[in-house]
């Protein structure tokens, strides 16, 4: 089978381990499922972060996340590449 060499991986491995996304996402305008694709987001982490932006009027900066309870500089790492404030 051809086509099987070219998929990744089930359990990538690395430090962007392989979100299937392919642009950023937009802190302030995405929905919870769209927070679940980035590493390390589940459904509880993604409703701390749309819970933050409703709360705090949205995100100024990608380091605000540092202020979602659960959100520590490693995952703010992961995730710096990944998203965006900007509309």
């Amino acid at each position: 089978m051809r086509g099987a060499a070219s998929t990744l991986p089930a359990a990538p491995s690395g430090p962007a381990a392989a979100t299937p996304l392919k642009t950023t996402i937009n802190l302030n305008t995405a929905t919870q499922e769209q927070l679940e694709l980035l590493p390390g987001i589940g459904p509880a982490l993604a409703s701390r972060i749309i819970e933050y932006r409703t709360t705090h009027g949205g995100f100024k900066s990608i380091a605000d996340l540092d202020h979602v309870k659960g959100i520590g500089p490693k995952t703010l790492a992961k995730l710096t590449p990944l998203v965006r404030v900007n509309d």
